[in-house]
């Protein structure tokens, strides 16, 4: 019973997780205008996320506009892309493989062993892909962070971490420990290809010497 629960964790974490990364590939906040050290007072807030870029104008108004190529981005911007969409898509595989090797389901047959086995490889694919998120979200903040302290960047163009990076961590992190309980909770083999046979009682070694009556 407190494998199953286990398992049931792992996912229940491991979903939270993947939906959360998709939550924040979406959102345009990835970055957000930073007025550190600056004088002049701005009425424009500027957004940057994975597809698009934001303006935010103090009247409430907001403006969006797609990236108009993939080549003019920068080789940062679009392995961090790369990661998401590869970690969403794992995601997917994981959800599907997970549910067929937990016990509360009844797919995947009925051994017990095999399908802790399946439920482990959907552990391992969500591990990989919060992995990928994880590497995404923290190459895109330590671009953020390198860009904000250079000198030679104006001040007008430096921005600071946004919502999204850290709803991606978050994300990342859940599916880590998702997919790390998924694996944990795989069940041990025991008998002969997981099956438990009766112990065949063991029989006495004939005796040696005869009874004379």
């Amino acid at each position: 019973m407190a494998n199953s629960g286990l398992q049931l964790l792992g996912f229940v974490m491991a979903i939270l997780g993947w939906v959360a990364v998709i939550v924040a590939t979406i959102i345009p906040q990835w970055s957000m205008s930073s007025y550190a050290n600056d004088n002049i007072i701005t009425a424009v807030a500027v957004y940057q996320g994975l597809w698009m870029a934001c303006t935010t104008l103090s009247t409430g108004q907001i403006s969006c506009k797609v990236y108009d190529s993939i080549l003019q981005l920068d080789s940062s911007l679009q392995a961090t892309r790369a990661l998401m969409v590869v970690s969403i898509v794992l995601g997917v595989f994981g959800m599907a493989v997970s549910a067929m090797g937990m016990k509360c389901t009844r797919c995947g047959g009925e051994d017990k062993v095999k399908k802790s086995r399946i439920a482990m490889v959907g552990g391992i694919v969500f591990l990989i892909g919060g992995l990928a998120a994880l590497i995404a979200c923290s190459w895109y903040g330590n671009k953020i962070i390198r860009d904000f302290y250079n000198p030679y960047t104006p001040v007008n163009s430096k921005y600071e971490f946004g919502a999204g990076v850290f709803i991606g961590w978050a994300g990342s992190l859940l599916a880590i420990l998702g997919g790390a309980l998924l694996t944990c909770s795989c069940t041990k083999k025991s008998g002969y290809n997981g099956r438990q046979y009766p112990k065949v009682p063991k029989s006495k070694a004939p005796s040696t010497s005869k009874e004379y009556v």
